[in-house]
C-alpha cells in the first residue's frame, strides 16, 4: 500500500488528511500548510512507500526492547513523531521549571510551617480531606532536598494553540524511560534528514539528584529503587533505570529495618541504604485511623532517624490532588513572586460555595474529576456522556462535592497518526519530565507524547489503551549569509 502523503500537495483539504476546524492540529495549519517544525518529519514520511510497514518496523523494535506498560501489555508506538520548535520549547521549558519549583516549595511548606494555608491562599481543608496528605511526614522533609525530585506534568493544547497544564504528577510519574525507548525505535526507522535534540542525560541527572538527597555525611551513598516488581505497570522503566543508574531494584518485602537503619534482606555485606527512589503504588505510611501501615512500620523508623531519605518522598501525592492543581498558579505567585509562565486548565473548587455555584450552572460543559484519581479513572466528560451517566455524575457531586473538581473542557489537539496505512488525526497530550535537585532543575528535551487510539477518543492514558509517540525538539536550520 503506497503512502497517502504527497509532499508536493500536503493539503489535508485535498482529502488526504482530514482537518477539524474546531481543533488545533499539531502538524498542519488551517488550510493544510505544514507547520515549520514538521518539514523534516513530513519529508521523511513521504520517502516511505508503505506507512503500515514503517509502523510494523517501529513496533518490532519496541517489542525487541521489551517495552510494556503492565505485564504482557506491549506499548503501542506510532512512527510519526511530534515536533516542537526550539523557540516554543524554550518558553515551555522555563514554565516547567518554574512550576516544579513552586510545587516543591508547596510540599515543603505543607509539611512544615504551612504559611500558604495561614495566608488563606489555599483552603486548609485540602490537608484535611486529601488522600495524598501523609501526616507522618510533617517535619521530616529536608528543606535542602526537593520532595518531588521527578515531576511529570500533563500538558494539552487547546483550540487556540496554547499549551495548558491539565494535571500535575509528583507522587510517582512514569514515562521518562519510555520516552528514551521510543526515541531508540522511531528515529532510526523514520530516517529524517534533521535530527531532534537529544533527550539529554536524564538518567545521569536523576542519579546525581538521588546521590545529593542522601543524609549529610554520606559521601558515597547507597541507593535503591523500591518497586512493586513485575506486577507494576512501569516495571520496564524501573528495570531500565536500575541498569542505567547502577543501583538495585528491590521490593518492600526484600527490605528490613534495624535500629533506625534500612537494609536489603539477605545481603551479605549488610550495606545500609541511604536513599530510596520510591516507585510504589502504595504510598501510605499511616492508615486513616492513624495507625501505621506495613510500609510505615518498615520505613518510618529509618525516616525519623534521619538515616534514610526518599526521592519523591512519601506525601508528595498531596500535590497530585486535583484540588491542589486548582491553586497551582497561586502557588507560583505566593512562593516565587512571579506570574505563571504556564497556565493551568481552569478548575473549579467544588468544596467552595462560590466555585460550586459557578460550576453547577454550566455543568454540561465541564469535565468532572475525582480529586484522587489518576490514569483517567473516574473522569466524566459531561459534553460527551449519555443521560444516565450525566444523572449519575450529578448525583455524586451533590452527595460528595468535596471529593471532585470540575475543569473546563479542552478540545485536545490532534496529530497525524498511522491508522491502517494512512495518516489520520488522533488526540494527543504531552508529558515532559523535570528533575529537581538542590543545585537546580532540568527538563528532558521533549518528553513523551501520548495519543488516543480511537477516532474522536479523548482519553490518551497508557493505562486506558493509549499509545505513545516520540517527541522531537527541532532547532531552526542554520541560514547562511549571501
Amino acid at each position: 500500500m503506497a503512502t497517502t502523503l504527497d509532499p508536493a500537495r500536503p493539503s489535508p483539504g485535498a482529502g488526504k488528511y482530514p482537518l477539524d476546524p474546531g481543533r488545533f492540529d499539531e502538524a498542519f495549519a488551517p488550510g493544510g500548510t505544514p507547520r515549520p517544525p514538521y518539514a523534516a518529519v513530513l519529508d521523511a514520511l513521504a520517502r516511505h512507500d508503505d506507512l503500515a510497514v514503517l509502523r510494523e518496523r517501529v513496533q518490532s523494535s519496541t517489542a525487541a526492547l521489551g517495552l510494556e506498560f503492565g505485564p504482557g501489555q506491549p506499548m503501542t508506538v506510532d512512527p510519526v513523531p511530534r515536533a516542537i520548535g526550539a523557540a516554543e520549547w524554550e518558553g515551555l521549558e522555563a514554565g516547567l521549571l518554574q512550576r516544579a519549583r513552586a510545587l516543591n516549595y508547596f510540599l515543603l511548606d505543607a509539611y512544615g510551617g504551612q504559611r500558604i494555608f495561614d495566608a488563606g491562599v489555599i483552603p486548609r481543608r485540602l490537608l484535611q480531606t486529601s488522600s495524598g496528605y501523609e501526616p507522618r511526614m510533617h517535619g521530616l522533609l529536608d528543606p535542602a532536598v526537593p520532595p518531588a525530585t521527578v515531576a511529570g506534568l500533563d500538558l494539552v493544547r487547546g483550540a487556540d494553540g496554547a499549551l495548558l497544564v491539565l494535571e500535575d504528577n509528583l507522587r510517582m510519574p512514569s514515562g521518562a524511560s519510555y520516552a528514551a525507548a521510543v526515541r531508540e525505535a522511531v528515529e532510526p526507522a523514520l530516517g529524517a534528514s534533521s535530527r531532534p535534540r537529544p533527550l539529554g542525560s536524564y538518567a545521569g541527572k536523576l542519579g546525581a539528584a538521588i546521590r545529593a538527597a542522601a543524609p549529610d555525611g554520606r559521601e558515597d551513598p547507597a541507593a535503591a529503587i523500591v518497586s512493586d516488581g513485575p506486577a507494576s505497570g512501569a516495571w520496564y522503566e524501573h528495570r531500565r533505570l536500575g541498569r542505567e543508574l547502577g543501583i538495585p531494584v528491590v521490593q518492600a518485602g526484600e527490605l528490613e529495618v534495624e535500629r533506625g537503619r534500612l537494609f536489603p534482606r539477605h545481603n551479605r555485606d549488610r550495606q545500609q541504604l541511604d536513599v530510596l527512589y520510591r516507585r510504589l503504588d502504595e504510598d501510605r505510611l499511616s492508615a486513616p485511623d492513624g495507625s501505621l501501615t506495613g510500609l510505615g512500620e518498615l520505613l518510618l523508623p529509618a525516616l525519623e532517624s534521619g538515616r534514610l531519605r526518599c526521592v519523591n518522598a512519601f506525601g508528595t501525592g498531596l500535590a497530585d490532588d486535583k484540588l491542589a492543581h486548582a491553586y497551582t498558579e497561586s502557588m507560583v505567585r505566593f512562593y516565587l513572586g512571579e506570574e505563571p509562565l504556564l497556565r493551568s486548565v481552569p478548575s473549579f473548587d467544588l468544596g467552595d460555595a462560590a466555585g460550586r455555584e459557578s460550576a453547577m450552572g454550566r455543568l454540561d460543559e465541564l469535565v468532572i474529576k475525582p480529586r484522587d484519581g489518576f490514569g483517567g479513572k473516574g473522569v466524566t466528560i459531561m459534553p460527551r456522556v449519555t443521560e444516565p451517566q450525566r444523572r449519575r455524575a450529578i448525583g455524586l457531586l451533590r452527595r460528595r462535592p468535596d471529593g471532585f473538581i470540575a475543569q473546563e473542557t479542552v478540545q485536545l489537539s490532534s496529530h497525524p497518526t498511522v491508522c491502517e496505512g494512512r495518516l489520520r488525526p488522533r488526540r494527543v497530550d504531552l508529558r515532559p519530565f523535570v528533575v529537581s535537585a538542590a543545585a537546580g532543575g532540568s527538563a528532558m528535551a521533549g518528553g513523551l507524547t501520548r495519543y488516543a487510539r480511537g477516532a474522536g477518543e479523548m482519553v490518551v492514558n497508557s493505562s486506558r489503551g493509549g499509545g505513545c509517540k516520540d517527541t522531537w525538539v527541532i532547532d531552526a536550520p542554520a541560514t547562511g549569509r549571501r
